[in-house]
């Protein structure tokens, strides 16, 4: 039976912050739709860049929500409702403050870790039953403003780092989708970091465990 799949990268609109640590999201985005060989369209009903192709049969479509971060949810939620797809089949690429640049963590669903875009979606979903793929940019350090920092671009240092986790990004997102969020966590679940504190066998328990208490 075919199913659909909806995939959102959160990030912020415009040229200026296209480079920004706040959107990995949307850069994971485009990588993935570059792999699948999809386009971009503008979506004005969505509120959103939207793009639409087919994997293994079933329809995916790909959104880049162009309004403020904090309503996220009033594009996704509509999205969703109106191509009949579950939470289960919802997942949202976001960027996580608390994990270092290289880790790639997914998760089948749990709390928002206060960030505004997915607070946005649960409220709007209704649960929190949606998965998710936290992209690692670390904190600033203690002198550097947190906003200043996530709305900053990559340091060139940075770069190949950052490749290694989009490429790593969007192969988890089409495991995902053939061969479900199980084999996509166990699969890819790591930290490529220099300064890694965790071997990626216990990131995947960590993952596995929090996903089960949620």
């Amino acid at each position: 039976m075919e199913e659909a799949f909806l995939i959102v990268g959160l990030g912020n609109p415009g040229k200026d912050y296209a480079a920004t640590r706040h959107n990995v999201g949307f850069m994971a985005l485009d990588r993935l739709a570059k792999c699948l060989g999809i386009e971009w369209e503008a979506s004005k009903k969505f509120t959103s860049r939207l793009a639409k192709g087919r994997q293994d049969g079933n329809t995916v479509f790909l959104s880049k929500p162009q309004g403020y971060m904090n309503l996220s949810g009033q594009s996704v939620a509509p999205l969703a409702q109106y191509y009949q797809i579950p939470n289960g089949r919802v997942m949202v690429v976001v960027d996580d403050l608390d994990l270092p640049l290289g880790a790639v963590r997914m998760r089948p669903g749990g709390g928002t870790g206060g960030h505004r875009g997915l607070d946005s979606i649960q409220g709007l979903l209704g649960k929190d039953d949606f998965p998710r793929l936290r992209l690692g940019i670390g904190r600033p350090e203690s002198n550097r403003d947190v906003s200043s920092f996530v709305l900053g671009k990559f340091a060139e240092a940075e770069t190949e780092l950052l490749e290694k986790v989009l490429e790593t990004a969007a192969d988890q997102l089409t495991c995902w989708m053939l061969q479900g969020i199980g084999q996509a966590m166990n699969n890819y679940n790591g930290d490529f970091s220099p300064t890694e504190k965790k071997t990626d066998d216990e990131i995947r328990r960590d993952d596995h465990s929090e996903g089960d208490g949620a």
